[in-house]
């Protein structure tokens, strides 16, 4: 799958400027604001002006001549920093997904094309955007940047993990976001695509992964992405079958029927208490089913956002 390719064939990609205005106006804008009040400081370079924003550094100058609003930033402004995390390990390769494409996702599919529809938003306003990769060993870390060099950088490395076939990397979520937590020194936007599927620790450690993500003030958002069909309503016909872990290599054999009510309300349960917690500490959560429109989702999630503006 090439990532960017993909992204021209979404109704997101075609509306992208629309959606960089929902998101800059929004918690992205409140970021941007200089902490340098009444110091005067040397001009850096124009940025879109944002609805809402203040129009004290417009530059009319050059609205006269392009028509379009621009503002002045100076150096003393501070970028937004935001950071992607993913979940790379077996599980997130589920469904089995022979050609990756903007309709036919899996959980892995979903979050690297989210992850460049995001930095594309990003890149717009000249934010700074990293990238940290994770399963049972820290796979791949970028601190942030603004560059173009560094924004292509990030793209290959998302379509060598789209293109990657899955190996059995077990999830060790609890452990990395420790350690991702740890490099955040300064405050920043924060989203992790993860199915939360853990077999190391207990729920209420792998809660306080997340709320260290929390700390000095960042923000977080969980993309909690699952296949629906299966990973949710358990639907497979009530033949015999084996299921295999494909991150611990144990098998079971049953027939779907005879354990759905029960899967589906562990299921459920441990869904409601995902959320309670994120609430509790903040923290946006978005569940995500791979299997619908991939552009409805983050169009949804940008909506949702501006209502409670």
């Amino acid at each position: 799958m090439n990532v960017q390719s993909e992204l021209h064939k979404s109704s997101l990609f075609q509306n992208l400027g629309l959606l960089a205005n929902q998101v800059v106006e929004g918690f992205i804008s409140g970021i941007h604001k200089s902490p340098f009040h009444g110091f005067s400081a040397e001009f850096a370079e124009h940025k879109i002006y944002n609805n809402g924003e203040s129009t004290k550094h417009i530059d009319w100058k050059l609205f006269a001549k392009t028509d379009k609003l621009y503002t002045k930033r100076y150096e003393e402004e501070t970028n937004l920093r935001c950071h992607m995390i993913l979940d790379n390990s077996a599980s997130m390769f589920y469904p089995e997904v022979k050609n990756l494409g903007i309709d036919h996702l899996n959980k892995i599919g979903f979050g690297v094309l989210a992850i460049a529809a995001l930095m594309a938003i990003l890149k717009k306003q000249r934010d700074a955007v990293g990238l940290s990769v994770y399963s049972d060993h820290y796979e791949y870390y970028a601190s942030e940047k603004g560059s173009e060099r560094h924004h292509q950088m990030l793209l290959a490395k998302l379509n060598e993990i789209s293109a990657s076939s899955r190996l059995e990397n077990r999830t060790e979520t609890y452990t990395y976001l420790h350690l991702i937590a740890e490099k955040m020194k300064r405050r920043s936007l924060i989203f992790l695509f993860t199915d939360m599927f853990q077999t190391e620790t207990e729920d209420d450690k792998l809660f306080d992964a997340l709320r260290h993500l929390k700390y000095n003030k960042h923000e977080v958002v969980l993309f909690h992405v699952l296949d629906a069909e299966h990973e949710v309503n358990f639907d497979f016909d009530n033949t015999p079958k084996r299921f295999v872990d494909v991150e611990t290599g144990e098998k079971i054999d049953l027939y779907a029927d005879t354990v759905k009510e029960g899967y589906q309300q562990r299921v459920q349960n441990y869904q409601e208490g995902l959320k309670l917690k994120c609430a509790q500490y903040k923290i946006k959560y978005v569940s995500v089913d791979v299997g619908s429109d991939f552009s409805k989702i983050l169009n949804t999630y940008m909506t949702e956002r501006q209502k409670f503006l």
